[in-house]
């Protein structure tokens, strides 16, 4: 036998994921001396296309050569071990299926973008790293040199530089050494918690220099006082915040402030947690009350025959704790938790207490780290050192490789549902399939569970276990109802507010306590219009009216960012009667501040938190009572546990209610209750104060009664009269064209060809509320396919019909975007 024939018969084919939507995955040759270290999980250095060079993951190994076309040669293999194991490969395999997407798509999603590079990426280099000290070879010092010179270079650019088209693992040695970056992931990190201290100069430390204080301070009173306040705390062994100092001392920014000048004092900071000191004690060893241990021990006995388990546990309930007892157990079996939150950035709460129980056992996983922290942790998961994994929806995808237990806490959260891009899937219905893949038990938690989550519940799929104490025993808050039209014939309305709300809020003041106040719409005004001709500015790029923020003095659209400067004279008419309609939170900001001149406010909503730092200086302000009031959107409602707020006014609960949605009446109850469920949260009773036009709603009533089940009983008879989910399955279909006789057409032949297979199973095309976004046309397709209907066989029939409308050429530019269970 020749060698030739030899390494013919020793030949390897690889299918390989490529982080592309690729309906297909490409096959490529592995040459002779690469045969040994190519491996599934891997990652491959492939070229696709004319000269597009990518980072693709071998998916499977074999001897047969495509038919359809000659395979090019993988160019090098860049990983010693997999990073991605055969369950993971399994759980795409799955999402692919069930998401009507593709497994690039997938990839995409799942992988940091520091372990799937391509052609574009741009390397910076770190600006503040010392170059001298490192240990490098002569190509990476010859990159450097060249990053020094250029600051940033793409993949492609380094190609060249080096004269080979495999650079990736070059790069991939400069990112270990932490020297460079990858610029599209520079996203800022997730900060710490640092509190200012204050400690004597080391001057004064000595006896006699210490002494010679009291001759240099004696003439001014206010200093002497914050020095003889620090001397005898650091004599007590305490540690001094400069807030402690402030408050204990009473001696006022100013001489304070001079003491630092005048170099007595100097101020450190240190890193601390978010939670109160006093807590600390209780974190670290609690004991569950009898309700909590109830619940834990029913959750376990569920666990014998069910894999699945909804807690139903009332606002301030413990469920926190009880999750911390049932991840001890998974720990000691020696198992992997992954603990899954709907958005990390506001349940820093949450993190730190289960940080601070389990130390350094514990990951955090979410878009605030930057890529190189994201690599680290997928890292550390895949090699088992993270026992326990704090994570947002994309956590879902890290490399578990003995998971014992998933929760998702809070698991009606919209968040969980990714949107834009595709995959689009539900973190909350993939972890349960994520669980189910690694033997594992799942608990999800919530005061206001999903619909879908509780029948799943009540008809023996899930188990059910529910917690109606609150810990600590503190009662419910007190709610109250105020009906605005009522309040406005009386002449009790304040600007947005009623008279109780506001003797309310000015009593919760004087008494030293908080208030969060809700109105989930953000900006100045929500219209202008003309009040002569009727123009309201709309976007050019959107089919929506643009919103006007004080805080720019410009109009801004919410779906695209268009701005535009605002309107003095109608551009219709030339009038000058500009009318605002509507309200958003800083309206109500503004508002308040006139009416409550001496009270401190803060507003909580997506334009205050664009900065740097915003959003947690704005929460650790509200937790240190620098902040008497916090206005926001629905962010306050998510995961923030303040002990002193005893007051929630609600503006405005009728936007809530009155949305074109088979959802609306469940979203709203959840959103009123979970906001309602941040009053009173330690030792004082809270109370809750509505607004509304429609004062007798259901679902105002149900909220103010904590009816959970009374919702749920009304909401699911409506949806089996309806045949809306759980009782049937959807699947949205958004149809989009630059032209919109192009697109109207698209979407009937679309429809048309649907209808062949699936016939009045096929609502539309209508235009969806808003029907064009970015200069896009929208044209939507609704699949409603009852539980008898076999779901896969619809699948089936919808991506058959995709790929034979995708060949008709009058067709070629319409994009089809698939979203399966679109809630």
């Amino acid at each position: 036998m020749t060698e030739l024939d030899f390494e013919e018969r020793n030949t390897l084919f690889v299918e390989v994921i490529l982080p592309l939507s690729l309906s297909k995955n490409y096959i490529y040759r592995v040459p002779f001396e690469l045969n040994d270290h190519a491996e599934c999980g891997k990652r491959v250095i492939v070229q696709f296309g004319k000269n597009k060079i990518y980072t693709a993951l071998i998916k499977r190994i074999s001897r047969d050569a495509p038919e359809l076309y000659q395979a090019k040669y993988i160019l090098d293999v860049i990983d010693e071990f997999p990073i991605v194991n055969a369950a993971q490969f399994r759980f795409w395999d799955w999402m692919t299926s069930y998401y009507l997407c593709n497994e690039g798509d997938v990839m995409s999603a799942a992988l940091p973008a520091g372990l799937k590079l391509a052609s574009e990426t741009i390397i910076v280099l770190k600006e503040e790293m010392s170059l001298d000290t490192l240990e490098i070879n002569e190509k990476e010092n010859t990159l450097l040199t060249a990053l020094v010179k250029h600051k940033k270079l793409t993949v492609d650019q380094i190609s060249s530089l080096m004269g080979q088209k495999s650079v990736f693992p070059l790069i991939r040695g400069l990112l270990e050494k932490e020297v460079v970056f990858i610029a599209e992931e520079v996203i800022e990190k997730y900060k710490p918690l640092l509190k200012s201290y204050i400690e004597l100069e080391p001057f004064y430390r000595e006896e006699e220099n210490y002494r010679s204080l009291f001759e240099i301070l004696e003439k001014a009173p206010r200093q002497l006082d914050a020095f003889l306040k620090y001397t005898q705390l650091s004599r007590a062994g305490q540690i001094v915040s400069r807030q402690q100092l402030l408050e204990e001392s009473g001696c006022g920014q100013a001489a304070l402030k001079t003491l630092i000048d005048k170099g007595i004092f100097q101020v450190f900071k240190k890193k601390v947690s978010r939670l109160r000191d006093e807590n600390d004690e209780s974190i670290l060893n609690f004991e569950l009350s009898p309700a909590q241990q109830k619940a834990h021990d029913e959750i376990q006995q569920s666990f014998l025959e069910k894999d699945v388990v909804l807690l139903h546990g009332i606002t301030a309930s413990g469920k926190t704790q009880v999750y911390i007892r049932m991840i001890e157990k998974a720990i000691a079996e020696q198992g992997q938790v992954l603990f899954l939150l709907p958005e990390i950035a506001l349940t820093t709460q949450i993190v730190e207490r289960i940080k601070r129980y389990f130390g350094d056992t514990i990951g955090v996983y979410h878009s605030k780290f930057n890529d190189n922290e994201r690599v680290e942790i997928w890292n550390r998961v895949l090699n088992g050192n993270y026992k326990i994994v704090l994570g947002a929806r994309s956590a879902v995808f890290l490399p578990f490789n003995n998971l014992k237990l998933i929760v998702v806490d809070e698991e009606h959260e919209a968040s969980y549902k990714q949107n834009e891009p595709s995959p689009r899937y539900q973190a909350r219905d993939a972890a349960v399939y994520l669980a189910h893949l690694h033997k594992a038990k799942i608990v999800l938690g919530s005061a206001t569970p999903a619909i879908e989550s509780y029948y799943n519940a009540l008809q023996g799929k899930y188990g059910l276990v529910t917690l109606h104490e609150r810990f600590g025993g503190v009662e419910l808050p007190v709610q109250q109802v105020i009906g605005i039209a009522e309040q406005t014939k009386k002449k009790k309305m304040v600007s947005y507010f009623s008279t109780t709300l506001l003797d309310d809020i000015t009593s919760t003041l004087e008494k030293k306590e908080q208030v969060i106040l809700f109105q989930n719409r953000r900006g100045y005004a929500t219209i202008l219009i003309c009040k002569t001709c009727g123009f309201a500015p709309k976007c050019v790029n959107c089919d929506v009216s643009l919103t006007f923020h004080k805080s720019s003095g410009k109009l801004h659209c919410h779906y695209c960012g268009y701005q535009e400067n605002s309107m003095n004279i109608c551009p219709a008419c030339g009038s000058v009667h500009i009318e605002q309609k509507g309200f958003g939170t800083e309206r109500v900001e503004e508002e308040l501040s006139l009416l409550l001149p001496e009270a401190k406010i803060a507003r909580l909503d997506v334009d205050s938190t664009r900065t740097k730092n915003s959003l947690q200086k704005i929460i650790t302000d509200f937790q240190d009572k620098k902040t008497d009031i916090l206005i926001g959107t629905q962010m306050v409602a998510k995961g923030l546990d303040f002990d002193n707020v005893t007051l929630i006014g609600v503006i405005n609960a009728d936007t809530l209610l009155n949305f074109p949605d088979f959802r609306a009446f469940e979203r709203s109850y959840q959103l009123l209750a979970q906001v309602a469920g941040r009053a009173g949260r330690r030792d004082t009773q809270g109370k809750v104060c509505i607004q509304a036009y429609d004062a007798d709603h259901r679902i105002i009533k149900q909220v103010v009664a904590n009816d959970y089940i009374g919702m749920y009983e009304d909401e699911i008879a409506e949806r089996k009269a309806f045949n809306y989910p759980p009782f049937s399955r959807m699947i949205f279909i958004n149809m989009k064209h630059k032209d919109p006789n192009v697109l109207n057409a698209a979407s009937m032949r679309f429809a048309t060809m649907l209808r062949v297979t699936l016939a009045d199973r096929v609502l539309g095309p209508e235009q969806p509320l808003v029907s064009r976004i970015r200069n896009y046309y929208i044209r939507q397709l609704i699949i409603k396919a009852d539980k008898s209907t076999a779901i896969q066989k619809v699948k089936s029939v919808l991506k058959q019909t995709i790929h034979d409308f995708n060949t008709e050429n009058s067709f070629k530019g319409v994009i089809i975007q698939i979203d399966v269970d679109p809630y």
